[in-house]
């Protein structure tokens, strides 16, 4: 019987640049930077996650069909993502338990969180689940995570319940993942990132010192803040490897910021393309987008002249729902223009929509009237299996947060729990 053939090739690094002319470019993935084991390679493929949310919901009736399953009849708002019916699934019945506060739109705040009664006296929120994923992968990508919207709310919230600012410029979000600093610009970066070193360390220092003097419980809470610091310290260390190595070489130029700030889909599909190059470009792995809403009236839609906001609690006007569909149906365009890029990109075990989960969905089920219950919430990409609407109870919705667990274990995390969950799945998210 033959030997089993070994090969002796050394696996190219994931990293590897090829430089000439001055100019440096990271390499896609190839066979060569796979580990190799015997007669076989063992490859662990890269998972992504991206969440997008719409604040002022999606109008329901439009969205979600009359019958679930895999043969649900296509829906207005289906229709502008139906290229892509076999990649997503769409969930009704979902949400996060008690949610009440600040008529209903202080849910976005716990969108990715779960945590109970937003808006109200001595509310306090909890990490987000981006945020979990991100820790687990810190170190292995540029940027840990990225945090955008075209208006000014953020999705991710830190381990402290502090929330994470999302960055609204797509030109700013262009040059952190693609432009090389200078000389003088990446010494200055290293620099600040010593001098946050040495802060660490004397502040350390004072804290031990003060350990001896403290009760039990102060000790606990003294030993979560260093963990917390540690956390620090390896963020630094990460940033000082990083902050030396050329970044990715993309065709793209750098995007001009969208000067009208009632253009909301022009700002939408900016960072659409911007998340889609980061994830291709394997920049960062993790991603939240807020899609934004207005006060005033998004400009370029043909026939719509009323205040955004306005219309989302339509009272059901029809007039008044007419003119919100436009709306919609063009972000759902716009969301199938994101599923498409992603679909069509090659990755090495499929797409680049096979590594990716997208969650696409909304914290309000029916914006008319404030309410947080039965989320419109869609699953697309991420290797599971697709193509169905799942009906959960409308009247007694499931844990949103049980989809999230899954997803988190998705990316390699071992959890359990997280936040309001029940169960470790949710019916209708399964694997291909």
């Amino acid at each position: 019987m033959k030997a089993p053939y070994v090969s002796t090739r050394r696996a190219l690094s994931r990293r590897y640049f090829l430089r000439g002319l001055g100019t440096a470019m990271a390499l896609p993935a190839l066979e060569a930077m796979r580990p190799v084991f015997g007669a076989q390679a063992v490859f662990s493929p890269v998972r992504r996650f991206v969440a997008m949310n719409a604040s002022l919901g999606f109008h329901a009736p439009v969205l979600f069909p009359e019958t679930p399953g895999r043969d649900f009849a296509l829906t207005p708002y289906l229709e502008r993502i139906k290229d892509h019916r076999a990649d997503f699934t769409l969930f009704s019945g979902l949400s996060h338990p008690n949610q009440s506060g600040n008529n209903g739109h202080a849910s976005e705040l716990t969108w990715l969180t779960s945590a109970q009664r937003p808006g109200l006296a001595g509310f306090k929120n909890s990490v987000s689940i981006d945020q979990l994923m991100a820790k687990h992968l810190r170190g292995k990508t540029r940027v840990s995570h990225l945090a955008l919207t075209t208006t000014h709310n953020s999705l991710s919230w830190t381990e402290s319940g502090v929330q994470i600012p999302a960055e609204r410029s797509p030109s700013k979000v262009f040059k952190k993942l693609f432009i090389d600093g200078t000389e003088k610009e990446v010494a200055k970066e290293l620099a600040e990132l010593k001098r946050g070193h040495s802060i660490l360390d004397t502040v350390m220092d004072d804290a031990r010192k003060m350990d001896r003097t403290l009760g039990h419980r102060d000790k606990e809470k003294l030993e979560q803040y260093f963990s917390s610091v540690r956390d620090l310290e390896k963020s630094f260390e990460q940033s000082e490897e990083w902050a030396t190595k050329p970044k990715p070489k993309v065709d793209d130029e750098s995007p001009r910021d969208v000067e009208d700030g009632n253009d909301i889909l022009a700002k939408q599909r900016q960072m659409y393309h911007l998340i889609a190059l980061a994830l291709q470009t394997d920049s960062t792995r993790v991603a939240t987008f807020g899609l934004g809403a207005l006060n005033s009236a998004p400009s370029n839609i043909k026939g719509v002249s009323q205040d955004w906001h306005n219309l989302s609690h339509h009272g059901k006007d029809d007039a008044k729902i007419n003119e919100l569909k436009l709306i919609e149906e063009a972000e759902f365009t716009i969301f199938n223009e994101f599923l498409t890029r992603l679909k069509e990109t090659p990755e090495e075990s499929g797409t680049l929509l096979d590594a990716t989960a997208v969650l696409f969905g909304s914290n309000l089920g029916n914006a008319s009237s404030h309410d947080w219950r039965n989320l419109p919430i869609i699953v697309a990409g991420g290797g599971y299996r697709h193509g169905s609407y799942v009906a959960h109870d409308p009247k007694d919705n499931t844990p949103l947060a049980n989809l999230f667990v899954p997803l988190a274990r998705r990316m390699g995390m071992e959890i359990e729990r997280f936040g309001s969950s029940t169960q470790t799945s949710v019916r209708g998210l399964e694997k291909a």
